[in-house]
Parts: C-alpha cells; sequence; structure tokens
C-alpha cells in the first residue's frame, strides 16, 4: 500500500489539474494546489518562497499552462510578449518548481515528478499556436533529461501527453468553435470514439506517483484515447 506522502500541483484550480489533485487526496496523500491566482510560477523568486514555507514535498505534478487567451495568428504576426507569454506558463513554470524541490528529494533519496505536457509536444497543436507545441515539446525533452540526471538520487521524472480533454472553459470554447462537422472529424481521429475526461489524465498521474513505479521515468504516455495512432 502507498504511503502517504506530501504533493504539489501546480494549477490545480480548474480542469486537469483539479482532478490530479482529487486523486491524489483520495490516495491517501497530503495535497496542496497552487494556482496563478496563488503564486506567480513563472518567477522564481515567489515559487522559492513559496516552497521554503510549505516544505518536505514528496511529489510535484507541474499542470501549471495553456494557452493564456490566446488564438492563432501567423508567425509574423506573433510578439515577442505573445511568445514568451506561453512560455513562460508552461516550460518556465515546470522548471521554477521542479528547480524549487530537487534538493530537498536528493536529500531524501525520493521522489516523483510529473509534468503535463500535451499531444501538441508531439505532434502540432490543434489551436495553431506555435509557442504552445514549442512549450509542451520542452516538457517532455525538459523530462527526459531530469530523468536521466536525478534517477541516481530515487527520483522518477515522467510525463503525459493528453489528447483533447474537455474540461475547462479554453477547451470548452475551442471545441465549440470547431462546429459539428468539425467535432465530428475529431472524434472520429479518436480510436475510442470520444473525447477525454480530466479523470482519464489523473489516473495516469496516480501511477507514475506510486511507490511500485519506482523503475518507471524518463517516459512521455500519450493518454488521447488512441488519437497518436493515426
Amino acid at each position: 500500500m502507498t504511503k502517504t506522502k506530501v504533493a504539489v500541483v501546480t494549477g490545480a484550480a480548474q480542469g486537469i489539474g483539479s482532478a490530479i489533485a482529487d486523486i491524489l487526496r483520495t490516495a491517501g496523500h497530503t495535497v496542496h494546489g497552487v494556482d496563478r491566482e496563488q503564486v506567480d510560477l513563472s518567477q522564481s523568486s515567489e515559487v522559492n518562497k513559496y516552497f521554503a514555507e510549505l516544505g518536505e514535498v514528496d511529489i510535484l505534478v507541474n499542470c501549471a499552462g495553456g494557452v493564456v487567451g490566446q488564438t492563432h495568428h501567423p508567425l509574423e504576426e506573433i510578439t515577442d510578449a505573445d511568445w514568451h507569454a506561453i512560455l513562460n506558463a508552461n516550460i518556465q513554470t515546470t522548471f521554477n518548481c521542479t528547480r524549487a524541490v530537487i534538493t530537498q528529494m536528493k536529500a531524501k533519496k525520493w521522489g516523483r515528478i510529473v509534468n503535463i505536457s500535451s499531444g501538441a509536444g508531439r505532434s502540432v497543436s490543434l489551436t495553431g499556436i506555435q509557442a504552445y507545441s514549442t512549450a509542451k515539446a520542452a516538457q517532455i525533452a525538459f523530462t527526459r533529461q531530469m530523468a536521466f540526471e536525478v534517477g541516481q538520487f530515487g527520483i522518477t521524472v515522467n510525463c503525459i501527453a493528453p489528447g483533447f480533454v474537455l474540461s475547462n472553459p479554453s477547451t470548452i470554447k475551442q471545441w465549440e468553435s470547431y462546429g459539428a462537422e468539425g467535432q465530428a472529424k475529431l472524434i472520429s481521429g479518436i480510436a475510442t470514439r470520444r473525447l477525454g475526461k480530466a479523470s482519464d489524465i489523473a489516473n495516469g498521474v496516480l501511477f507514475f506517483t506510486q511507490e511500485s513505479s519506482e523503475w518507471v521515468t524518463g517516459q512521455c504516455l500519450s493518454i488521447d484515447g488512441g488519437h497518436s495512432l493515426f
């Protein structure tokens, strides 16, 4: 049986992050959910202060991210601010939070880190947002590099690449924008013929964070109903 651990889930205010926090609580862990309304996770000073006050962390789930309200525009129209806003929300937050916990995880020779990337990081973004697919691919590469670096300390680092999950206002708006024909086309490209649920992703996180998953690291698991098969 998995022993009670202390977990931090970023981006926990809604959707996938909220479902991850719930499933870890159900597993008996003490869970701290943190979102941008509480801490600007793209700022290292705020992140370091938050984790210093929190104390020891056993499990870190980097779920903060998203498209920060942006929609597709041709590359020549993308400003520096647009580009950096999405990179900050996705890969910078992952870097800051991982760096904040890694020393104490090394000291106790145990830790579980799970990064929530996207199918956009393995292929292309359905939104067409260049910075989003770039940031999500960077999360996958960061996962592999960190797994190689810290595996010797009993720390595993894994990643999940969700497919289309209807879980928050942004994804609902995206789904509605496709219209009936676009929705049918998207569903036909999913082997299970349904959209994802936040709980589908949370189940994957639960697996990666278990004691029994100690020999699984550096992996990127596509949880997408088989969409990546096509």
